[in-house]
Formats: C-alpha cells, structure tokens, sequence
C-alpha cells in the first residue's frame, strides 16, 4: 500500500517543561539554558522552556522569569511556556513571550487532579487569559489532555475530544495538541479520534503530543502522518512523565522520532549529532540514563578517538 508521505514536518520539543518538570531533582536554571542552547544548535525552532505554574505546585520550574532572561531571542526561534491563568500570564507577559500554552483535559477527574478544577471551569478561566495574550500579540497553543485513555476514568470518547478541541480553538487557540498523556493509545486509536476530528478542524491546527509508556508512540506517529498531521511534540532523551497521570512514562523521544522521520525521508530541519549531544548533556547532568531508543543504542556503539 502506498502512502503520500509529506515532505517535511514540524517537531515542537517540550523536554525543558514537560520533562524537567517531572525529574526529582531540581535543574539548576543554567543547565536548563544550556540544554535550550544545544536543542537549538541541533536546529529545534519550536522549544516549550517551562511553564508559569505557582512555584510551589511545580518547583522544578519556579525560575521561569530567571531562565527566559538568559535565553537568546531571535527571528528564527519560538520559545513557548505553559501559562495557567492571568497571574501567570503577568509573569510571562514581562518576559517579552511570542507564545504560550493552556491545558485543559478531555477527563473530568483528570482536570480536577491536575489543575483544580473542572473542565468548563478551566474554559471559563482561559477565555480572559487568551484575550489578554493575543491582544498582545501572543499566539496561544492549547493542550488537550486524556484524549484516549485517562488513568482514572478509562477510555476517553471521541465525541468528547472533538467538542474540546473546537471550544478550545473557539476561545483563540491556534492549534491542539491531541495529547496521550498516558501512552496507551494505538494506531486505531489515533485513526478514529484525528479522523473525527478532521472532519470539524484543519490538519494544521492539531499537534500530537505522544507518551511511549507501551512503546506505541512511533507507530501512532506514522498513523498521524498518514492522516495529514504535520505537528509533533517530542522530548530530548524522552524526558518527562506526568506527575499526575500515575504510570505514564516519558514523552515520545526527539532523537527517535528525528531518526524514523530521516529513515522516510522526511525533513524535520534537526541535525541528529548535535542532538545526541544535547541528549548527553542533560544525561550527565541528571546523572542518569535517558529512556529513548536511540539514546541506548548510541551508548553501546563503540567510542572513536579523533
């Protein structure tokens, strides 16, 4: 069977926020800036860097202000960070953001356990929040949490997702990212909730934000590519889990999916050396090894002297 591959796609690498803030250890802000540097030497354009929770919530990123000052800024890079409610976005507000990100999720227990309140609640608080932001010339990505499967409630139904995902767009989000918070999602999964869903909205405002708890997360990739997405969410060294989704693993790995993408010939614009390298780094400074595939064959190559 034949597909039409696209010729290129777009990686949005969350591992700063979405897997930094899942480490037990708390990262010193300029090791968080270095690591943003390497990401953006590999050619990562798109970088979420931490988010503008109350520090007390999530305390391995309370210097969000201190690191955004260290971060250079140019035409040519999107720094993002998740933005909660208009508190924080008076935080990110004076760090001169291009782009930030809310999160709501198609679970109601979900909701409740991860940002204290219920799903219209949340959409309630977001309406000021994206009116504010993109007033101020601020694009606002919304993330879409539980899509298939949520660890309290079971399966997720479609016809939930869909009505999510358009009332988050209605408010002003330009794009939602279908995420699968837990990894339990398979190809058929992604076929039946994107095939919906793409009956209501355009391909180029969904993004999958994909966890390989099951080690399903490249093959829902290739589902969604073969519907039409062309954005994905990934993290250096498959950083990540979830501190409030019991049992999810670590985020889809960048370097894995750059890989799979270059075997089909697909251009993402990331330069696979200098990923390792950034994936190294933050290896050495976790003082652990990284859970990505591509991570653990790397570190069993034999070393080269030059």
């Amino acid at each position: 069977m034949s597909h039409h591959w696209p010729d290129k796609v777009q990686i949005v690498e969350v591992g700063p926020r979405d897997g930094l803030q899942n480490e037990s250890v708390i990262v010193p802000t300029a090791v968080k800036a270095e690591l943003i540097q390497h990401l953006l030497t590999a050619g990562l354009s798109q970088i979420e860097v931490t988010s503008f929770v109350h520090p007390r919530l999530v305390p391995q990123l309370a210097d969000a202000n201190e690191l955004l000052a260290l971060l250079p800024r140019s035409a040519s890079n999107q720094f993002s960070a998740l933005v909660p409610n208009l508190k924080g976005w008076e935080r990110a507000r004076a760090c001169e953001l291009q782009r930030i990100a809310i999160f709501t999720a198609a679970s109601e227990t979900f909701a409740r356990k991860n940002i204290n309140m219920s799903v219209a609640e949340s959409l309630d608080a977001y309406r000021p929040l994206v009116h504010e932001a993109r007033t101020q010339g601020c694009s606002v990505r919304a993330y879409l949490s539980t899509c298939f499967v949520c660890p309290y409630e079971g399966e997720m139904a479609v016809s939930r997702v869909v009505e999510l995902s358009q009332a988050l767009l209605d408010l002003g989000a330009d794009e939602v990212a279908i995420s699968d918070t837990i990894g339990a999602a398979a190809p058929t999964d992604i076929e039946r909730t994107i095939g919906a869903l793409l009956e209501h909205v355009p391909a180029e405002r969904i993004a999958l934000h994909l966890h390989d708890t099951y080690g399903t997360a490249l093959a829902n990739v290739v589902a969604g590519l073969q519907l039409g997405i062309r954005t994905f969410d990934s993290s250096c060294g498959g950083l990540g889990g979830c501190p409030f989704a019991p049992g999810a693993s670590g985020n889809l790995a960048t370097e894995d999916l750059v890989y799979l993408l270059q075997r089909m010939n697909i251009a993402c614009g990331v330069d696979m050396s200098a990923l390792q390298r950034a994936a190294a780094f933050i290896a050495s400074r976790l003082g652990r090894e990284l859970s990505s595939r591509h991570w653990k064959r790397w570190q069993c190559k034999p070393s080269t002297t030059t």
